[in-house]
């Protein structure tokens, strides 16, 4: 071979060389990444059936003590959750040993005592499976079971940042009056042959009290975060307004993002992403009602977006409040993880891994089919808008690589 040859040959190599270690590494990564997010919707899928268990053989813990052992800035609950049925029989059947009126807010609530000395938060039962609450995507009362579904999406889409909640019956009259404080005793009243309580919030009115079917009153209990992960509150940037004719920045102005995204703690790190990751969550749910959102305290924007308060959803399986998408559309980005996730939960794969899910719990069926035929027709809309994002801005600007490590150590 003459020596210009071989010179041509080796340039050509050299080009090759380079075009795989730029081109075809970042790849293999990318690949190994999409594995990884693959594998875990598989481990999650085998796992979504949780027995109300109470044994706990290979511990002499509490059920408390591990769930507060499971809690980190960027998880509430581990992705291997061996312990998870027995904690939430015991949130299930544990005897209350108090309880009170619910802490401060607009809807009814109680907050009972567990023996063992656990907090949770029980809320009511006020609407059958099937009663659609007509008008704003914010109106009516809070939904119990719309928690016990919303702490399971959470479990699906794989964010693990929604308290455990499960549901529960409580016998009034036996469970709850012997160790009623004061103030939650006399909210208590009879209509006709059921107990019935008002309690002590914002909205709650002695004309509108929660009843129970005689005296067994269903409703649902959410775990109290540990008190040593103490709560910041914040204002979400895509809160409403809630006064007729006045709107919120975001809904006038298309450049409301940018505008986000130069103010902490969003200027940096995971917490935007966060924001986007709940507005496909709250538009799965229904979930019109997050004005204000909480975090870890002190986290100077590094914990995750807490998911408390789901009880504003699943309300009108009708209703598609577009306007809840707003962050991922007018910012345009998403996590690949969660467009992974996604992706694999679509044709049908959602509806049937929530209805599994939600299989076990006490209070079962949880959602009406018209609930879970909304959550496959809303996930479709949710990927139209990425798609719609990647076609004006590319996906290597869309779709974002954010995978923190998470410790459970």
């Amino acid at each position: 071979m003459k020596l210009k040859q071989r010179v041509v040959l080796l340039a050509i190599l050299l080009v090759i060389f380079i075009f795989t270690k730029v081109f075809l590494i970042d790849n293999l990564d990318t690949s190994a990444a999409n594995r990884e997010d693959q594998r875990a919707f598989h481990r999650m899928m085998a796992s979504l059936h949780v027995e109300l268990d109470p044994r706990l053989d290979h511990t002499l813990q509490s059920p408390w003590e591990i769930a507060a052992q499971w809690v980190v800035p960027r998880e509430v609950y581990p992705e291997e959750t061996p312990e998870l049925g027995a904690v939430m029989h015991a949130m299930s059947t544990k005897k209350i040993i108090k309880a009170d009126v619910g802490y401060k807010g607009t809807q009814l609530k109680a907050l009972l005592i567990l023996e063992g000395g656990q907090k949770v938060v029980f809320k009511p039962k006020r609407y059958a499976r099937d009663y659609v609450v007509e008008g704003e995507p914010y109106a009516g009362y809070d939904r119990h079971n719309a928690e016990v579904a919303a702490f399971h999406l959470d479990r699906i889409l794989g964010f693990r940042r929604a308290p455990l909640v499960v549901g529960r019956f409580v016998n009034l009259r036996t469970e709850i009056k012997p160790v009623a404080t004061e103030q939650l005793l006399g909210t208590f009243m009879t209509v006709g042959n059921n107990t019935c309580f008002y309690g002590k919030c914002y909205y709650c009115r002695e004309t509108e009290p929660a009843c129970a079917d005689g005296d067994i009153m269903e409703g649902s209990v959410t775990l109290w975060l540990p008190d040593v992960w103490p709560l910041q509150k914040h204002r979400h940037p895509w809160g409403r307004t809630y006064r007729e004719g006045k709107l919120a920045r975001w809904e006038y102005d298309e450049s409301y993002c940018d505008a986000v995204k130069k103010t902490s703690p969003y200027d940096s790190g995971p917490r935007l992403l966060d924001i986007i990751d709940t507005a496909i969550f709250d538009y799965l749910i229904g979930n019109a009602d997050r004005h204000h959102y909480e975090s870890f305290q002190d986290d100077e924007g590094a914990s995750m977006l807490i998911l408390l308060d789901n009880a504003k959803s699943f309300g009108n399986p009708a209703l598609d409040e577009r306007s809840i998408l707003a962050p991922l559309y007018q910012c345009c980005i998403i996590r690949v993880s969660t467009w992974n996730r996604l992706s694999y939960l679509k044709n049908g794969v959602l509806k049937s891994a929530l209805k599994t899910a939600m299989s076990h719990d006490p209070i079962s069926p949880v959602l009406s089919d018209p609930h879970l035929d909304a959550l496959d027709q809303r996930l479709l809309s949710i990927l139209a808008t990425v798609k719609q994002c990647t076609d004006q801005f590319g996906p290597d600007v869309v779709l974002v690589e954010d995978r923190m490590t998470l410790s459970h150590l």
